[in-house]
């Protein structure tokens, strides 16, 4: 019985590591940019398509309103948190602790008895 149950944790840990929104990158597609998180600029080395701005001016640039900021319309719903990112549509919702899910944070968590559970809607 321990013996499943182990084994069951480690799945559950590997499967929330692996859909955490973390991304992996090869280290040629690695760069220093910058982007809008929380209506402040976030800057570090990662993945190209995790920054829309190569530079803090150009971020802050954005943050004043000399630049497009995509997140200024606020796109995510229910207090998801708008990033943005280089990709297409420009935006990423984080809606984790809303009790929401979704490209914009907008279907309801189902019930924890569903087989296709999002990893959104784990609570830890």
């Amino acid at each position: 019985m321990w013996r499943r149950v182990t084994i069951s944790l480690i799945i559950l840990i590997i499967c929330i590591l692996a859909f955490s929104g973390l991304e992996a990158c090869e280290l040629d597609q690695t760069q220093y940019g910058c982007r809008i998180d929380n209506r402040q600029c976030t800057c570090a080395y990662g993945c190209r398509s995790e920054f829309r701005y190569l530079t803090r001016k150009e971020c802050q640039d954005a943050l004043k309103g000399r630049a497009g900021d995509i997140c200024s319309g606020n796109p995510c719903l229910n207090g998801g948190a708008c990033i943005q990112v280089s990709q297409m549509p420009g935006y990423k919702c984080r809606c984790e602790g809303t009790g929401f899910w979704g490209n914009r944070c907008q279907l309801p968590c189902p019930e924890a008895r569903h087989t296709n559970f999002p990893y959104e809607c784990i609570v830890i």
